[in-house]
């Protein structure tokens, strides 16, 4: 049995090369890998032992050559390819072991001239994956070193590498090159400036299975994107508490998405079902903590908690008081640990801030998607910063420094929530939230039902126009004085006349925020 080696991840392979040569695999590798291999005590056959060629081109091609793809590709039941073999002195390559050094953290780590991206694709570690895959038949391509242990227990318990994991390896190895030119394919296009390519390739890896999806019945896993650079969920550290669930993922991500939003100050949300159903920003994070608690208490219950700061003791001894099911922040200092890990089942996340300053996120990571029926929708993300320069005061009432401060937090808010979605705010917190309703006089109603005589004096936030009076006459019998919106509708002037008779100052942001 012969074996080629060729591994930008040196993990495991000196174990496995000794492994199978003490099993009698003749093995050949590649000069970075033989080199290793020799700082560990480990001697193997040069590549140029088969080809009798050395390395080309820069070290490009070594591998690309007859006595290396007749032997990987012949097919073992086939009388004519082994004929061909005997007649050129070439002999059968029984085992390809080879991992393609990640091309998207080579080119997200910093600023990479394009000249230099191209450099460091790989061409010979792809093709012989490839052909090894395509010939699993009789030869096993192993694409990464979580495989290496049941080999060595295949091939000394039987002599050979079993069929089905033959196929398995296969599989995973035409999964790796997919994905390794996909990642390529991205950063191509993202250099070339085309935000929808005629085919849009997905990478992902898979973090771990999940428990299950958003019922018992259904089967889950986490995926992450390759090319995204920022902290997210999908780097969190869990600190403590069972492994999240589908759902509490979900509800975690949502909630770091929503402080990070408002990263300037020290912000908490609390969310249930991906919604802000609390948030506040003040110069205190206990204090933020205190006052997105205050919006809705009992739907509160039961939620997940998020901070865009280092948890500290106060704001955990605050949050202990209370039942949730996970805190996610970028931290959490000692005292504020052991206080929540004192929570029976509380799930406790960390999400480390990216410090990476290269191209940073590209390719799907810049993009969101709607499952449909034979397809997916693609749309890029709705990152767009508040610009106040582009609002416009439409009301004979302008709105007053307070007012316009609430109204941008608002409006900031908004965006998080689900449409049809009104929010209510006073002094850099939310105070009532109506969510995901068909009918945005709805919308408004719960809004004002919860934050109850602290709607007066409070500003409200809708992402969408208002159809009707009815919701701005509602408001304004609740006490709130300002209102920003899109803008947009057939029947603004009737809206501007609605706010005009109350007193109140209108603001349009020419922009819409729906979240279905």
């Amino acid at each position: 049995m012969r074996g080629l080696l060729s591994v930008a991840d040196r993990s495991g392979v000196t174990t496995l090369a000794r492994g199978l040569q003490s099993l009698g695999v003749e093995l050949f590798a590649t000069d970075g890998t033989r080199e290793h291999l020799a700082g560990d005590g480990v001697e193997v056959a040069p590549i140029s032992a088969l080809t009798d060629f050395p390395p080309l081109v820069g070290g490009q091609v070594k591998t690309y050559h007859p006595a290396i793809y007749a032997g990987i590709l012949a097919r073992r039941d086939r009388e004519e390819h082994l004929a061909e073999l005997v007649e050129h002195g070439i002999a059968p390559i029984d085992l390809v072991v080879v991992n393609i050094k990640p091309f998207a953290p080579q080119v997200g780590a910093r600023i990479v001239p394009l000249h230099e991206a191209i450099e460091m694709i790989d061409v010979g570690g792809a093709a012989l994956l490839t052909a090894a895959a395509r010939n699993f038949a009789g030869v096993a391509a192993v694409a990464g070193p979580a495989h290496y242990r049941q080999l060595i227990d295949e091939i000394r318990d039987r002599g050979s590498v079993s069929a089905e994991f033959r196929q398995q390896l296969a599989a995973e190895a035409y999964a790796t090159v997919a994905a390794y030119h996909a990642e390529v394919a991205a950063y191509l296009q993202h250099v070339a400036g085309v935000r929808f390519p005629p085919r849009l390739t997905i990478v992902l890896e898979k973090l771990r299975d999940l428990r299950y999806g958003e019922n018992p019945h259904q089967d889950a896993a986490f995926y992450r994107e390759t090319t995204h650079r920022a902290g997210t969920i999908a780097d969190a550290d869990y600190l403590s508490g069972a492994a999240p669930s589908f759902n509490n993922v979900l509800d975690l991500d949502a909630a770091y998405r929503i402080v990070s939003d408002f990263a300037p100050r020290p912000t908490a949300v609390i969310v249930k079902q991906t919604n802000p159903v609390g948030l506040a920003s003040s110069t205190d994070l206990a204090q933020s903590y205190r006052r997105a608690l205050e919006c809705d208490p009992a739907t509160a219950f039961g939620g997940i908690v998020g901070l865009n700061r280092v948890c500290d003791r106060e704001t955990a001894t605050e949050i202990a008081a209370n039942v949730y099911e996970a805190v996610v922040a970028p931290g959490f200092d000692e005292e504020a640990l052991e206080l929540l890990r004192a929570r029976p089942g509380l799930e406790i996340a960390a999400v480390p801030s990216s410090a990476t300053d290269g191209l940073r996120d590209y390719g799907i990571a810049n993009l969101d998607f709607k499952r449909v029926g034979g397809g997916l929708l693609v749309e890029t993300l709705d990152r767009i910063e508040t610009d106040r320069s582009q609002f416009q005061v439409v009301t004979r009432r302008k709105p007053t420094l307070d007012e316009l401060t609430d109204l941008v937090f608002a409006w900031r808010a908004v965006r998080h929530v689900s449409s049809n979605a009104i929010v209510l705010a006073r002094d850099g917190a939310a105070l009532g939230i109506g969510a995901g309703q068909a009918n945005r006089l709805v919308a408004v109603e719960l809004a004002v039902r919860r934050a109850g005589e602290r709607a007066r004096m409070s500003v409200m936030a809708s992402d969408a126009y208002f159809p009707f009076s009815d919701a701005i006459q509602l408001a304004a019998q609740a006490g709130v004085t300002a209102i920003i919106q899109p803008g947009g509708s057939a029947r603004d002037a009737m809206a501007i006349e609605a706010a005009d008779r109350h007193h109140m100052a209108m603001v349009f942001t020419g922009r819409r925020h729906f979240r279905h």
